[in-house]
């Protein structure tokens, strides 16, 4: 299995940039498909953002693209979550997860077998 850990949350006023990092460790982080999902209070968890093996893939849920850019580095075992001209609907907490095998396209965080403990981003208005 694979262990993650998150970094970079904070408080950050609307229109800013945020950058969040996840840590992998236990196995080659290669091997997995990487997931960004996120959870605001009083709301289920939701899809935020996933990149192939490669990084050559990657998805984006509607509400983010064009503003969030995930982004990998196998050789550090770190998933990158670049937050840019953040909303306030944007603050929850931030959950990295990984999914073992070269299979892209999943959303649904019962797709994900491991998952980190989540940072908060609080954006203000």
């Amino acid at each position: 299995q694979v262990q993650l850990v998150e970094s970079g949350g904070g408080l950050v006023q609307a229109g800013g940039s945020l950058r969040l990092s996840c840590v992998g460790s236990g196995r080659t982080f290669s091997n997995y498909y990487m997931g960004w999902f996120r959870q605001a209070p009083g709301k289920e968890r939701e899809f935020v953002a996933a990149i192939s093996w490669s990084g050559g893939a990657t998805d984006y849920v509607d509400s983010v693209k064009g503003r969030f850019t995930i982004s990998r580095d196998n050789a550090k075992s770190t998933v990158n979550l670049q937050m840019a001209n953040v909303k306030p609907d944007d603050t929850a907490v931030y959950y990295c997860a990984a999914r073992a095998g070269v299979l892209i396209g999943f959303r649904r965080q019962e797709e994900y077998a491991y998952w980190g403990q989540g940072t908060q981003v609080t954006v203000s208005s």
